[in-house]
């Protein structure tokens, strides 16, 4: 791709992403919204039919509080804002643990607690949403709670020996035997994906607190990313880790490589340190470079690949498109080179033409090799409008028309 032809496809991109922002939050305000029961319903399939009796998780009500908080910050509709109160008084009401402090893993249908123990990725995702709700609501509850979250990650999770953090805990924080964020997942003690979701909530967290110990757990978790977990040879991230940083996974998350790829350098940029951003823009461009081995010649990022077997998992999943799309525009906007601006185009190509549903309405969970469709929730647990409205709203501020171009990320 030339300049000229970026200069006139940008501005087209960016009314679509505008147009695709608004298709996927009118489909959680019309479809997800528990009226029996409050909050939001726990699960919904393709067909967009309501399983009533889903357990209901922190991460999801977490999400959807950023989502509509940071879409109203965006935009200021009112109704964005009710959503987010929505689900800021949910979490309030049901997820806060008033005993032991912290919240819920998930709670029942009708908001009772399900499974009480503290997963820290829930915690740091509450954190992220209520951060936004204080930004979008001037609410200060919300942003104690925010802080009173951040207490207890570093009060019971954060390592004083080995640095970075421990996966779970019991209600009542103690040890857990079983630390899997999901089935999936290995049982280990310190995980990429929880690192990289504190990193994410401790920098929303910095920008409305001032408490100088969110900026240095910022710094050091860096330092966890840049000695532990970011492979020196392969630019891959390691996935799964022991309390003393050996690695116990050889697998490879191409939509993880992708996501930091420009989160921790936004994290970085929280810092105000010349030499860290540097540090982490330069970090950002492997990044994307490795997880540019995982992209097919549709334009569709592959889903996990286990280099010591050479099994590919041939799926190609929502959120890792979403990611695809601002981590590749993030190298584009760092080095100036247009093929990954082709890879960010073709990411979002390849999510009109597989993982929209243009029928009934947000993105499907994934696809298989053959395209045909995963039989997953739509919404649920997991199938939140985080990474996809998330996705649309990062590159929608990243394109100001064609001065873009000549913009760097400092």
């Amino acid at each position: 791709m030339v300049i000229a032809e970026a200069v006139g496809i940008l501005p087209v991109f960016r009314k679509e992403l505008s147009e695709e922002l608004s298709d996927i939050l009118d489909y959680w305000m019309k479809h997800t919204q528990d009226q029996k029961h409050g909050g939001f319903i726990g699960s919904l399939d393709n067909e967009n039919n309501i399983d009533s009796l889903a357990p209901k998780g922190v991460v999801l009500n977490s999400r959807i509080l950023w989502t509509f908080s940071a879409a109203y910050r965006l935009m200021k509709k009112q109704e964005y804002l009710d959503m987010a109160s929505r689900a800021y008084y949910y979490i309030v009401d049901h997820f806060i643990d008033r005993k032991y402090g912290g919240v819920y893993w998930s709670v029942d249908k009708d908001g009772s607690p399900l499974d009480a123990r503290k997963q820290i990725y829930g915690l740091a995702f509450c954190i992220y949403g209520l951060a936004e709700y204080y930004k979008a609501s001037d609410d200060r509850i919300a942003l104690y709670l925010a802080k009173d979250l951040f207490e207890k990650i570093e009060g019971y999770s954060y390592d004083k020996l080995k640095g970075g953090y421990l996966e779970a805990f019991t209600q009542g924080w103690k040890p857990l035997d079983d630390m899997r964020l999901s089935d999936k997942d290995d049982n280990e003690k310190k995980t990429m994906n929880t690192h990289l979701h504190i990193i994410e909530a401790y920098a929303n967290l910095a920008t409305v607190c001032p408490d100088k110990r969110i900026k240095e757990r910022i710094r050091q978790l860096l330092e966890v990313f840049g000695q532990y977990i970011i492979d020196p040879e392969t630019s891959h991230l390691h996935l799964f880790m022991d309390e003393n940083w050996n690695v116990r996974s050889s697998l490879i998350s191409y939509g993880h490589d992708i996501e930091a790829a420009w989160l921790l350098p936004e994290s970085a940029a929280i810092l105000n340190d010349e030499e860290n951003l540097h540090r982490f823009n330069e970090l950002s461009i492997e990044l994307a470079n490795a997880a540019a081995e995982g992209l097919d010649t549709d334009g569709g990022l592959w889903y996990e690949y286990d280099p010591a077997s050479g099994h590919l998992v041939k799926e190609k999943h929502s959120w890792p498109q979403a990611e695809a799309m601002v981590g590749f525009f993030n190298a584009y906007q760092l080095t100036g080179d247009e093929k990954y601006l082709d890879h960010s185009l073709n990411s979002w190509e390849f999510i009109k033409r597989h993982i929209k549903d243009n029928n009934k309405g947000e993105w499907f969970w994934g696809v298989r090799d053959d395209y045909s469709t995963l039989n997953k929730e739509k919404a649920g647990f997991w199938k939140c409008p985080y990474h996809n409205s998330r996705a649309c709203m990062e590159l929608i501020k990243r394109i100001q028309g064609p001065d873009h171009l000549n913009t760097r990320i400092p």
